[in-house]
């Protein structure tokens, strides 16, 4: 199977969820100004998930442009990780209309983690599949952002049911390192394309 295909696949899914996401905000019952304020909570959970959605879009986009083969193991990789992010509207929701209570708040905490393993999984597949040198290989690296992501949700999680606003704060927080353009692959495959173009010279 084509990598295009899969990535065409994929961001087809990533646009459905967004948009279910977007039309479930209902709008207010009146023409005032002020019949927006209970509606901040959705707002505030609708631009973290949007958010979310978009970095995973931007990485997943990156993870594929060096990605040679795609073998039935990345597929179902794949597809694992689309399946938890198929649940961010209805976590997204749920926080959002509840006030972040409790219990939403805590499993959306749950279903950023799973899809953030789910991520961590199709990006092993994937190394298997390219090899030790491979660009994905270089540019990985430590990961050290993916990493920190994880150990955030895993302190967030509890902390919903004691104190939810700061597992909110936490989930917020957990964006900012990734709204830091990560070129690295971008980096990788100008650096192997120079290196290419020179060996041609010689």
């Amino acid at each position: 199977m084509g990598k295009e295909r899969l990535e065409a696949f994929s961001d087809g899914v990533l646009a459905i969820i967004i948009t279910i996401m977007v039309l479930e905000m209902e709008a207010p019952k009146g023409a005032q100004l002020g019949t927006l304020r209970p509606l901040v909570p959705t707002f505030l959970s609708y631009v973290l998930s949007f958010l979310y959605l978009g970095i995973y879009w931007s990485n997943h986009h990156h993870l594929l442009y060096v990605t040679h083969r795609v073998s039935g193991a990345i597929m179902w990789a794949n597809l694992h990780l689309l399946f938890w992010l198929s649940l961010v509207p209805f976590v997204t929701r749920w926080m959002g209309e509840t006030h972040f209570a409790p219990g939403p708040t805590m499993l959306y905490g749950m279903i950023l983690l799973l899809a953030g393993i789910a991520y961590w999984l199709l990006q092993h597949t994937i190394l298997l599949e390219e090899g030790a040198g491979s660009t994905l290989a270089a540019a990985v690296g430590s990961d050290w952002k993916g990493r920190v992501s994880l150990l955030i949700y895993c302190v967030a999680i509890p902390l919903a049911l004691l104190r939810p606003w700061i597992a909110g704060v936490l989930y917020a927080f957990g964006v900012l390192p990734w709204l830091v353009p990560d070129r690295r692959i971008e980096r990788k495959v100008s650096h192997a394309g120079q290196e290419v173009g020179t060996a041609g010279e010689r």
